[in-house]
């Protein structure tokens, strides 16, 4: 495929993300993504066969945008500091400026847009973001892992759990932040979860 035609591809999908982020993926029609894009049905066909090779082409788009923004904060926060609890909070402080640095709030996330209908969907799709949200996880709970065995805990807590619970607050502040048109939710809501580490694990004590 040319630079002509993967412009075209790219253009594609971002309109589909946009519109699904919006109305939902029922809710969207491919007319709906030919009248935004201005193309023709021949255009659209010529890239993908059907509405479902758009939504699992749209959602694996989006997983590898997400992931790549993840493991550059991730790189840069290690590079920063080889102390595993300054990098996870480092880290956290590089989100949090990404996430202010955006002009308009976060539209919302693919991956719960798809799970609202998820009766849409194939198996193949709900494998694909089960499987997504377990790489997030598991990123997440390696760090968390290296901070326990050099900071324990002030009170029991699980790797796994902690990981689920910044998850939950980076997903949630996106619901918000779209809600209340507020930018800077989910920046303000990864700031008290990295005010609770330096709570929990308070590296002045040990």
């Amino acid at each position: 495929m040319g630079i002509r035609g993967e412009a075209t591809r790219e253009k594609i999908l971002g309109t589909a993300e946009t519109l699904f982020l919006k109305r939902g993926y029922a809710g969207t029609s491919i007319d709906d993504i030919l009248k935004l894009t201005g193309l023709t049905k021949g255009g659209f066909f010529y890239h993908f066969s059907n509405k479902p090779a758009l939504g699992i082409a749209v959602l694996e788009r989006y997983a590898s945008q997400d992931f790549e923004l993840f493991e550059s904060l991730s790189e840069q926060a290690d590079a920063a500091s080889e102390d595993p609890l300054e990098s996870l909070l480092i880290f956290l402080e590089l989100f949090e400026a990404h996430i202010d640095g955006l002009k308009e709030p976060p539209m919302g996330c693919i991956f719960a847009s798809y799970l609202y209908e998820v009766e849409h969907f194939s198996e193949e799709v709900r494998r694909f973001i089960a499987d997504g949200f377990e790489y997030w996880g598991d990123m997440y709970v390696r760090r968390i892992e290296s901070v326990m065995a050099l900071y324990p805990p002030r009170i029991p807590v699980k790797p796994r759990e902690l990981s689920q619970m910044i998850m939950c607050v980076i997903e949630g502040g996106f619901i918000l932040s779209k809600s209340l048109k507020d930018p800077k939710v989910t920046s303000v809501a990864s700031k008290h979860f990295r005010q609770y580490l330096q709570l929990l694990f308070d590296p002045i004590r040990h």
